[in-house]
């Protein structure tokens, strides 16, 4: 069947397969909580369930048209497999990769395919912020604003899909600081900590560095304590903990409140701990006066500020250790874990202190 990508604000006059979304009463193949994804399906990326629907279910692919509310690289490769899902599936091992490192920064050097994926993600990387606008960057405008960036990909992938070499002027730049910063990554493994019941892992690096080659060592944990030079700290939660991950069962997120109140009554520096809700896609625990602007938080270590504290290193690793031990002790992972859950289960171990923001919006 021949498909048209389909603006998401025309879905409500022309049903359409929604990927990495949410929409009432329509085939839908993402990875968000919450979403009616078939279980035949489901995967951990939304690019991923759109690759196995291709083969597991075509009788749910039968509508002409396909849409996604945000532009983003696990949506595209979901959306670009519908339109040309012969390509797709000739190429679907890259495109697993890319929907990977677009949506989770996890970046596996020792896998072929990921490494073949890689100049794909940096020249969209380059391309959506030199043509257009970064992530996170439109506000909410971006189920509209996102309209085009949808048709240069759509029309453009392929082309490079077949033959990236001829881009490497728009891939190169990025890709080769990925593998540079990947290799100190590397060089420095023997300071990488590991606290599997928790999700944890805790690394320490000369500086900081681009988000594919921080996280390219934290497959299969959902936290990430960077600890950088001069007593500099971000502690993250990572993507994989705002969706619902196919492959393993995940604890959920804690409300960070109190571990930040610990930490400001430590703290003798001028800035105080701050972090963003646990409904956040990425909240990040850092000292600041106040809560970057999302496409900063997006944006890697390497693009903003990390600013100096006061605690030791050892000292900070043992709080944060110490907190999420205390509070995660009785909890155990699982699938699919609900938002009114999470909820629930930190009103219940923090009270009034709880995390009250809004959830994410379907």
């Amino acid at each position: 069947m021949q498909r048209s990508f389909l603006p998401f604000a025309e879905l409500a006059h022309q049903p359409a397969l929604v990927v990495d979304s949410l929409y009432p009463n329509l085939p839908t193949f993402s990875h968000w909580r919450g979403a009616p994804t078939p279980e035949a399906v489901r995967d951990d990326t939304s690019g991923g369930c759109v690759l196995r629907a291709l083969t597991r279910t075509p009788e749910l692919l039968r509508l002409p048209y396909v849409t996604a509310n945000h532009f983003d690289i696990d949506g595209f490769v979901g959306v670009w497999s519908l339109l040309h899902p012969e390509a797709a599936l000739a190429a679907q091992d890259r495109l697993l990769d890319m929907a990977r490192i677009g949506d989770f920064r996890e970046l596996n050097l020792d896998r072929p395919a990921a490494r073949a994926a890689l100049p794909l993600v940096c020249w969209i990387n380059e391309r959506e912020t030199a043509l257009f606008y970064p992530p996170f960057a439109a506000g909410g405008r971006e189920a509209v604003a996102s309209v085009p960036k949808f048709t240069f990909f759509n029309e453009a992938f392929e082309e490079v899909l077949r033959q990236p070499e001829m881009f490497r002027d728009h891939w190169g730049p990025e890709h080769d600081t990925v593998l540079q910063d990947a290799a100190l990554v590397r060089q420095h493994a023997d300071a990488i900590v590991r606290y599997p019941e928790l999700g944890l892992v805790v690394l320490r690096l000369p500086r900081p560095v681009h988000y594919y080659a921080l996280f390219g060592v934290t497959e299969g944990f959902d936290m990430v304590l960077a600890q950088y030079p001069d007593q500099r700290y971000e502690l993250e939660y990572k993507y994989t903990t705002w969706i619902d991950l196919a492959s393993r069962p995940t604890l959920p997120r804690l409300h960070l409140q109190p571990l930040v109140e610990r930490l400001n009554a430590l703290e003798r520096g001028p800035l105080p701990w701050h972090a963003e809700p646990i409904t956040d896609t990425g909240p990040i625990l850092r000292l600041d006066a106040r809560s970057l602007p999302k496409p900063q938080r997006y944006g890697h270590p390497t693009e903003r500020p990390i600013h100096t504290s006061s605690i030791p290193p050892h000292e900070l690793e043992q709080q944060v250790v110490a907190y999420f031990r205390e509070y995660y002790a009785g909890v155990q992972a699982r699938w699919r874990w609900t938002w009114h859950e999470i909820r629930t289960l930190n009103q219940q171990i923090f009270g009034k202190k709880a995390d009250r923001g809004a959830l994410p919006k379907a």
